[in-house]
């Protein structure tokens, strides 16, 4: 028997919540979410949300430093709404009961790398995990949104598969909810000294439940953990991305990936962003012998966009031979350290780290998807009745480049509009009958005896797309990645078919078609431009000033605007 619903939500951070909320005021919601409800992208935010409140500060010149940072691919027109709606959006999340800092009654502005002025709501540098706490507290007293915890998507519910019109009619969704009431394994030795994810352990197979829905919205975040080093948390496997061209949904820019400058060097350590906000209040970036860097690299110095201070990392680490750099911000009194960097300060402590005395080790790792599913002004794809908000999304807000804090603006002001569009549907939508759609079909597949193949898999990827599709590229780089890529996908697919599925075979299997993605637009763009370097290709081509497209079948190409 299906589920069904007004609006099936697949993702719980900032976006996804800010759709149900207000949905919720139109029609019934389920959010499904992988973990639980609180376990994703934005509950890690450390940053803030970029908008404009100060009164030296303009909408003109937020567009104007997103524009710079975007390096010629942003969608002006989108850019422009993002700022102009981003202060109502925050105005609306305080109301919600989200507790930023204050200095003397007005909210307190940060500043970080690219922005021209102080523009970003904080809550100290915790502020993702007080909106995540906000948005639940408020979606648990709504009565029209349920939860499905431990619920992973599988697949898109597409009626052309079956016969009818391209339209999306939900998803097949795994119910994990058994296992996560199992008691945790015990933690694995480390494999790198480089802060890297954990592999988790293998996930048993489940019931696989039908959910129907008037609107689909894909809110399932990044792609991280395609990566082998990343500051996502294990819920950023690029779900909502590979399940929509799968689907036959158009994803652009995936060249794309943003790397963020300063994940904390410790063997112990896993996948902790050190905020850019500490470079925004004077933070230095040095040489593991104390010499400063940054000035060689970029008239901004350490306020620099985060593509060319990842960029000037990697350079410095590889001609020094150097495993990490220093990010010192001693110089400022201990106390305004403690006070603005209170989650910082206490998870360096943890790993021996006196942040207010010592230098903080730090290397890039893989952090934000500025490609991903295209969308139009309000969130709907190239699918009928599939709609897509946040990171997971291309909605043209980045370019080549996202500005530090415009990622959770984007997640609140889409999710907003995505609601607001579809409140004027949702009575002619109901006007039509559930379509009938067959259960998930088992087929002759079994449970798996050998999930070494998934765990193998999973590391052998990541570790590919670290060492040839990283910071800089080549184009014998992404050949080699390619091949090897093809040749892991044949594997997967095999494995997928003769075996009951299970989160981890599904995570593999949307990591690989990531990767592919990314490959294949990085083959495609033959220039340097924003978060993508190649050595074959340095120069930045006005003539190749336009999006990387790719649909299923269909190669990507550049796309005039």
């Amino acid at each position: 028997m299906a589920i069904t619903t007004d609006f099936l939500v697949i993702g719980s951070g900032v976006a996804g919540l800010t759709f149900a909320l207000a949905a919720a005021e139109h029609g019934e919601v389920i959010v499904v979410t992988k973990r639980s409800r609180d376990e994703s992208n934005t509950k890690y935010a450390q940053g803030g949300i970029a908008a404009v409140f100060a009164p030296d500060d303009s909408f003109e010149a937020h567009v104007a430093d997103t524009l710079e940072a975007g390096a010629g691919l942003c969608h002006e027109v989108v850019v422009e709404i993002c700022a102009r709606e981003g202060p109502e959006r925050v105005r609306e999340l305080i109301a919600r009961g989200a507790q930023f800092d204050h200095d003397n009654g007005q909210v307190s502005l940060g500043r970080e790398g690219g922005h021209s002025a102080r523009r970003i709501v904080h809550a100290a540098d915790a502020t993702g995990m007080e909106i995540e706490r906000a948005l639940l507290e408020q979606a648990r007293q709504n009565p029209n949104i349920r939860f499905a915890e431990h619920h992973t998507a599988i697949d898109l519910i597409m009626l052309s598969r079956f016969g009818g019109p391209d339209v999306c009619a939900g998803a097949y969704v795994l119910d994990e909810t058994d296992a996560a009431q199992s008691p945790p394994p015990p933690p694995r030795p480390r494999d790198s000294e480089r802060p890297a994810p954990r592999h988790r352990p293998a996930s048993k197979p489940h019931v696989v439940e039908t959910y129907l829905a008037r609107a689909t919205v894909l809110a399932t975040g990044g792609a991280g953990k395609v990566y082998l080093y990343t500051t996502n948390p294990d819920v950023a496997t690029g779900d909502g991305v590979a399940m929509a061209y799968r689907a036959g949904a158009e994803v652009a820019n995936m060249e794309f990936y943003q790397f963020h400058p300063t994940c904390l060097f410790h063997p112990e350590a896993k996948s902790f962003l050190v905020s850019e906000a500490l470079r925004g209040e004077g933070a230095i970036l040095r040489l593991p012998d104390g010499t400063a860097f940054m000035a060689n690299h970029d008239p901004r110095k350490d306020l620099a966009p985060r593509d060319i201070v990842a960029r000037a990392i990697d350079f410095e680490m590889k001609r020094t031979g150097s495993d990490y750099v220093l990010l010192d911000i001693t110089h400022r009194p201990a106390s305004f350290v403690r006070e603005h960097f209170p989650t910082i300060h206490a998870q360096c402590l943890r790993y021996g780290i006196d942040i207010t005395t010592q230098p903080i080790p730090v290397v890039p790792a893989a952090h934000y998807m500025c490609g991903g599913i295209t969308t139009d002004l309000y969130g709907r794809t190239t699918i009928p009745g599939l709609w897509a908000i946040g990171e997971c999304t291309c909605t043209g807000l980045h370019g080549a480049n996202r500005l530090a804090s415009n990622s959770l603006l984007e997640g609140l002001v889409f999710g907003h509009r995505a609601a607001a569009r579809l409140a004027t549907q949702i009575a002619e939508l109901r006007q039509s009958p559930f379509p009938p759609v067959p259960e998930w079909q088992v087929g002759n597949a079994v449970a798996s005896d050998e999930e070494v193949v998934v765990a193998h898999n999973w590391d052998e990827m990541r570790r590919t797309m670290w060492n040839y599709v990283g910071i800089v590229r080549s184009d014998a780089r992404l050949r080699r990645a390619a091949r090897r890529i093809s040749l892991l996908q044949e594997e997967i697919r095999e494995y997928y078919w003769k075996h009951l599925v299970t989160r981890d075979l599904l995570e593999l299997r949307n990591i690989a078609t990531i990767a592919e993605l990314i490959v294949g637009c990085a083959s495609a763009r033959h220039e340097s431009r924003g978060l993508h370097t190649t050595i074959d290709y340095p120069e930045t081509s006005e003539r190749l000033c336009t999006d990387t497209v790719v649909k299923r079948g269909v190669l990507p190409y550049l796309r005039g605007r």
